[in-house]
């Protein structure tokens, strides 16, 4: 019995594994071409840090397959994208682009904000 459930998340954890490797092969420049395109902005920013009707995507994005599971089926305030509007291929790339974008700085680091 121990050795199906061991083999039962192996599996699981490849299989995530293989979604997060897809999502990395994606191009971050077609991710913010299509991030823009699809109106994603108009929510959560230009690049991604949220706004006052859309939480903030990036930087450090959700996981991959529950961002892609909440877009699909979303039946909040935000519309599911389906698949004949947002391709997988568009969201592997917005996925991308949102990993791309770097972390800012520790508001430690900046003297303005140190007395």
């Amino acid at each position: 019995m121990k050795s199906r459930s061991v083999i039962g998340l192996a599996a699981l954890a490849a299989g995530l594994a293989l979604a997060q490797a897809s999502a990395l092969a994606a191009s971050a420049e077609k991710g913010k071409a299509a991030f823009v395109q699809h109106g994603c902005w108009q929510c959560h920013g230009y690049e991604g840090q949220g706004g006052v009707t859309g939480p903030r995507l990036a930087p450090n994005p959700i996981p991959f397959d529950t961002l892609s599971n909440f877009v699909r089926t979303t039946s909040r305030q935000m519309p599911p994208f389906r698949k004949e509007i947002l391709s997988d291929e568009d969201l592997a790339d917005i996925y991308a682009y949102l990993q791309s974008i770097p972390k800012g700085p520790d508001p430690n680091s900046i003297p303005l904000l140190n007395p």
